[in-house]
């Protein structure tokens, strides 16, 4: 009962629909690399919700219909509008994103080539990009998808979400995933069920694993020492999908763990436990 009403507490704090359902909805969280939960006036399910011209996922809740939206790291704060179509009339809602605040994190990589590639290496990224791009945009049609999700490694969280990153003091992307550090060899589990889009060895990322959990939900797993899974297996939370390495572009053995939402990539932490969600500060206001 008490984990139960700190739940409830945290999710009246910050706007978020309670749901008592089996499939809960997951937290709203509505800053550049978060979640927003937008509550659609309609009984049915719509036949498009679009966010930025990119489809969005949509679920049922308490006889209520959600768009679930991914908001990319690099949106502005301020008022945004999603459409969506329903008994054949477009609507539009607005919503509000607010402004977060990342670290910034300096990072010394022995490799320099992983920092400054030289032309071969730019024209096998270059490859590489497009079927990265293809995997993260990845739509296919389920009813239900899964938002309880499970920690896949077993080790420290080692570079958060969002972080503003520097290689070998030079300015990069911000960090789109969570890192996890753990030894080489641990295994790596899935988090949810979905089916294996894609792996490959890829650069950057090294050995990498896709998985699709419908209606653009993606995670991507990097880094691996071992894949253990093929492109179209159907995979259960908790199986295995690899193990821990450190390929591509590391300082160490780690996991690193992405989540993409209708193809922006979001903080993972808000498709984990309670344990996990509290740990993220309250959105700032305007």
């Amino acid at each position: 009962m008490k984990v139960k009403a700190v739940i409830f507490a945290a999710g009246l704090l910050l706007g978020l629909p309670i749901s008592t359902q089996a499939e809960p909805l997951p937290m709203h969280y509505p800053v550049p690399g978060g979640i927003a939960v937008i509550k659609l006036d309609t009984d049915t399910r719509p036949q498009t919700v679009k966010f930025q011209n990119r489809r969005v996922l949509t679920q049922e809740s308490n006889n209520a219909w959600y768009a679930i939206v991914g908001l990319p790291l690099a949106l502005a704060p301020g008022q945004h509008a999603l459409t969506y179509k329903t008994h054949g009339q477009t609507r539009k809602i607005q919503f509000a994103v607010q402004p977060k605040d990342y670290e910034t994190q300096y990072l010394t990589i022995k490799n320099k080539r992983k920092v400054n590639p030289n032309k071969q290496d730019l024209e096998r990224i270059g490859k590489e990009s497009k079927i990265i791009r293809a995997a993260l945009a990845t739509w296919s049609e389920q009813t239900n998808v899964p938002f309880d999700f499970e920690l896949p490694v077993h080790g420290r969280l080692s570079s958060p979400f969002g972080l503003r990153r520097y290689f070998n003091g030079q300015p990069r992307k911000p960090h789109s995933g969570l890192d996890i550090a753990a030894d080489e060899g641990t295994p790596i589990l899935a988090p949810a069920s979905g089916t294996i889009i894609a792996t490959g060895d890829y650069f950057f990322n090294g050995n990498t694993i896709f998985i699709d959990h419908g209606q653009g939900l993606i995670t991507m797993f990097c880094h691996l020492n071992k894949i253990r899974v093929k492109p179209a297996q159907v995979v259960e939370k908790g199986q295995r999908l690899g193990d821990v390495g450190m390929t591509g572009r590391v300082t160490g053995p780690h996991l690193h763990w992405s989540v993409s939402l209708n193809n922006a990539r979001i903080e993972p932490r808000l498709l984990l436990g309670p344990e996990f969600r509290t740990q993220l500060p309250p959105p700032a206001e305007h």
